[in-house]
Formats: C-alpha cells, structure tokens, sequence
C-alpha cells in the first residue's frame, strides 16, 4: 500500500509541470504539428518511420524550454520563427536518441520497441541522419548565422560527447571530473542552446543572452543527474525503458561512481555485471541496498539542487513574468520527477 508521501511525491511533479506547460499549450501544439509536418515525407518508408518516432511522445522539454526562453526575454512563442526552431530542437534530440539507442542496443524507448529494434540498425542510422538533416534544413529558413553556429556548435558538443562516453564503456575508474564532462556535452548543451535560440529570436541583450545560456547548461545537468538516479530508483513502466540499463551497457554513471569511491572492491563486481550483459542474482538488489545505505540518492539530490539552484540565479537579469517565473520552477521539476 502506498503511504501518502510516496502518492504525493509521484503527484506533485505532474501538477507542476501541467501548470508549467499549461502557459504554452497552444504552442506545444503548433510544435508537434510542426514535428508531424517536418516529419513526413514522400519517401513512403521515412514517411512511416518519421511518423513513428514522433507519435514515441516524450515530454518535449526542449522545445517548451526555448518557447519559455523566448517568452520570457519579450518575445512571441507563438511566431512562425520560434515554432520552427522550437521543432527543430525536438527534431535533434529524436535523433540522437535514435542513433543512441543503436549504440546501446536498446530494446525500448518511451514504452514503445525502439527504432533499432523495430526496424533494424541499418534503417535506425539513416532514420536518425534523416532527421538531424531535415532540422538543420528547416533551420535554414531563419537566415541567422548565429542561430547555426549555435546548432552546429550543440551538435558537435553531442557527437563528441557520444565519442568520449564510448571510450567509457566498461571502465570502473571514471572519475566524477569525466563523468560531468560527458553530461555537459550530451544532455547540457543542448538544453542551453534552446534557452539561447529563445532568447536570440526575442532580440535579448547580450547578458540575457549569456544568461539563458548559462540557465539551460546548469539546467541540463540536474536533469541528468535526476535522470541517472532514475535509473536505478524508477519501475520500468514508469521510466519507459529497461530499468538499471546503463550498467548493463557499461555506463558506470555518478550513483556508482560514488559508491566505488568508498568500496573500490565493488568494480569487480561491477565488471563482472558489464562482461555478463546482465545483474547477477541479486546483485541489483544489493547494489540498491548498497545506494540506500550510503544515501547516495540524497547525496545525488543535494548536488542536482546545487545545479536548479545555480539555473535560477541565471534568470535574476529577466524581468519578473509568469514565464520567467516558470523557468524559475523548471529545475524542481525535472528533479522531482518520476519518469
């Protein structure tokens, strides 16, 4: 039986970021027809792939994150300019999930069998080429060099990101140092670039700007944090996605990073996890008894809200709105959340 903490710790998030998201629906809206119209195709294969990938769902933060920037800077969310690059942010993000779901031989993504498997390696990787194209395409249309310089800076910043995590993969001795370099670059940058395309399409200044940039990259960290210790804290129903994969495929990210750091005798048992592809029996019990004992999700909680605490010192240069306030609350909320 539940007890009313847990209910209100699964509820509270969901209201939050309906009020949140609740600001901008019309342009989410706009934003997934955009998607469903940037996503279809001639091409009868891609037109049915382009169509299955964005009907995954997702909660789209990214895009809301630059319609909220924008908004917040003096801007208008609903210009065809912003729902277009709002889309575009979302268009990027599906493809690198794509394209990494490939490398981690995924079985599922957001409930549903992922590309790779439902269709094959091959199809996945040009699926995921498809859609990086069509975004940068579609970004054309804005006429803005500094627009993408941004996306193709972002993107660089993702591969590489990618690259290095790769180089990763069955090592027990990565440090805390390696670890947060691989979150700016996959999750973080992307994040702070949506913020900063708001901002530019609102005509910010210059410390906006910086700002909204800085507020995105802090923000993306957090949700990383919080997403690494869903990893081993979320059912699998709730989290969309095998639960406790990363160490299946490798990944040692900062739970057990800092779990080695007291009881260097576990990477044994941690390499032997990664060489057999799967937990031993029990062996993610313990390793769940290990976390809890050493409060590691607290310890990982603390230094997330070091991070949303950061992101709102960000936005003090923006005027005081509901939009500015909103972005203000989006920290908590990607902490707090369940899936």
């Amino acid at each position: 039986m539940q007890t009313f903490a847990t209910i209100k710790k699964q509820v509270l998030p969901q209201l939050k970021a309906r009020k949140i998201f609740g600001l901008i629906k019309s342009e989410m809206e706009l934003v997934e027809a955009e998607f469903a119209r940037q996503a279809a195709s001639n091409v009868q294969v891609i037109n049915y792939l382009g169509e299955y990938v964005r009907s995954s769902g997702g909660k789209r933060v990214r895009p809301a994150l630059l319609i909220l920037a924008n908004y917040a800077s003096g801007g208008n969310g609903l210009s065809e300019g912003v729902i277009r690059l709002a889309t575009v942010m979302e268009m990027l993000h599906t493809a690198t999930l794509v394209h990494d779901d490939i490398i981690d031989n995924a079985n599922t993504r957001r409930s549903k069998a992922s590309v790779n498997v439902r269709f094959g390696n091959q199809i996945a990787v040009l699926m995921g080429d498809w859609l990086y194209m069509s975004a940068f395409e579609t970004s054309l249309k804005e006429k803005s060099l500094e627009i993408l310089e941004i996306l193709t800076h972002l993107t660089r910043k993702m591969t590489e990101g990618e690259l290095i995590q790769l180089t990763m993969i069955g090592n027990t001795d990565i440090t805390e140092d390696e670890y947060f370099d691989i979150v700016r670059r996959k999750t973080a940058y992307l994040f702070s670039g949506c913020c900063e395309i708001g901002g530019i399409q609102a005509g910010a200044s210059p410390e906006q700007q910086v700002a909204l940039r800085d507020y995105g990259m802090n923000l993306g960290i957090a949700f990383q944090l919080a997403d690494d210790l869903l990893d081993f804290t979320a059912d699998e129903r709730a989290l969309g996605k095998a639960a406790g994969a990363d160490l299946v495929e490798g990944k040692l990210t900062l739970p057990l990073i800092l779990l080695c750091k007291k009881y260097p005798e576990l990477k044994v048992e941690l390499k032997q996890i990664i060489a057999d592809g799967s937990y031993l029996n029990g062996s993610r019990a313990k390793l769940t008894e290990m976390l809890e004992a050493e409060q590691t999700a607290e310890k990982i909680r603390s230094i997330a809200l070091g991070y949303a605490a950061s992101a709102r010192k960000n936005l003090e240069v923006l005027p005081e709105t509901k939009y500015s306030l909103a972005l203000g609350e989006i920290p908590n909320f990607v902490i707090e959340r369940n899936n």
